[in-house]
């Protein structure tokens, strides 16, 4: 739409063929990807060995377009165990490659591979002493000839019906990258809980860091009867703590029965008397417990799994130390 259209404030309907147009434009892309996938060789290799042996940092650049896929590049290393960030070559000349030292190495995004913001920062960063990887459209460009190992992201048209605007080369070296990450990540033995720690304010980092003694309720908090008491005080106990449950717990504070809000309806359709039962007629033997350093994802898939709305937390001796129910799983963003 041009800006005349667009500062009059009118619009198009979309085209009978835009559909069709936009699976086109994936079709390429993927066909690009694939092609890219069948090239791949020892380059690539020697680009990967150059990460693990760096002793500093890895840093992205690139400029335009290839500066938004540095960018990400940089993040999904930096997510996956390997430190990098992006650096602006256009600010690097006033300023910036002060953050590059001798045990960097530098990965350089440009489609043409003749970006002058890039080759300009070319000798400075040799000078230095940090290694180049190129990821560049044009083998046989200055930034490929320039560099420790050139990766190639040709591709053989873009997605976009103008042939302008960078589509599938962008995508590729996007793919590129990531493939990158996960090959670094993979030789590093990178683990899901490593994952987890550059992320614990998302929803990973809690599904993956979070353990049940993180989430469970504790001391006075947590609902118990000794297992020889009446059903009245188990009512009475299950009242003040809330949980919707009490455990029954022997002389050795160990769980050896529960009761619920769900057997307490069974007991009153059963017409047992609440004043003149003995709890340890109508509880549940053998509770479901589960050990309070596990993670509280695998209490989920337990809870699930038992098809129940609450857990008995033990620690190595058997005792009773905590409890939990899914409102506390919920109030952690576990799920």
């Amino acid at each position: 739409m041009s800006p005349t259209l667009l500062q009059s404030g009118r619009s198009h309907a979309p085209k009978a063929g835009t559909l069709e147009l936009a699976r086109n434009v994936l079709m390429i892309e993927a066909q690009e990807i694939t092609a890219l996938a069948n090239r791949l060789d020892a380059n690539f290799d020697a680009a990967v060995l150059l990460i693990l042996q760096c002793q500093g940092r890895i840093v992205v650049s690139g400029m335009g377009k290839s500066g938004h896929i540095g960018g990400k590049i940089a993040a999904t290393l930096a997510s996956t165990g390997t430190p990098a960030f992006f650096m602006h070559p256009a600010e690097a000349s006033h300023g910036d490659l002060g953050m590059i030292t001798t045990g960097d190495v530098v990965i350089a995004l440009s489609n043409s591979g003749e970006s002058d913001e890039l080759l300009n920062i070319l000798p400075t960063i040799k000078r230095l002493g940090a290694k180049i990887i190129s990821i560049t459209g044009a083998t046989n460009s200055t930034l490929a000839k320039e560099s420790d190992v050139h990766l190639s992201a040709e591709v053989s048209q873009e997605a976009c019906p103008l042939g302008l605007s960078p589509t599938a080369s962008t995508t590729a070296a996007l793919a590129l990258g990531d493939a990158l990450a996960v090959c670094v990540l993979d030789c590093r033995d990178f683990s899901a809980e490593d994952f987890a720690r550059s992320h614990p304010g998302g929803n990973i980092g809690r599904r993956l860091l979070l353990r049940v003694k993180d989430i469970m309720r504790t001391g006075n908090a947590v609902p118990s009867i000794k297992e020889g008491e009446l059903l009245s005080v188990a009512l009475t106990e299950m009242t003040k703590k809330g949980l919707g449950l009490t455990a029954i717990i022997n002389a050795a504070k160990q769980p050896i029965g529960i009761f619920t809000d769900g057997d307490l309806r069974r007991t009153f359709a059963k017409g047992i008397y609440t004043n003149s039962a003995k709890i340890a007629d109508v509880m549940h033997s053998n509770p479901n417990t589960i050990h309070v350093n596990q993670l509280a994802v695998e209490a989920i898939e337990m809870m699930e799994q038992k098809k129940i709305n609450g857990l008995l937390v033990i620690d190595d001796a058997g005792k009773l130390v905590g409890a939990f129910n899914m409102h506390d799983i919920l109030k952690a963003k576990v799920v």
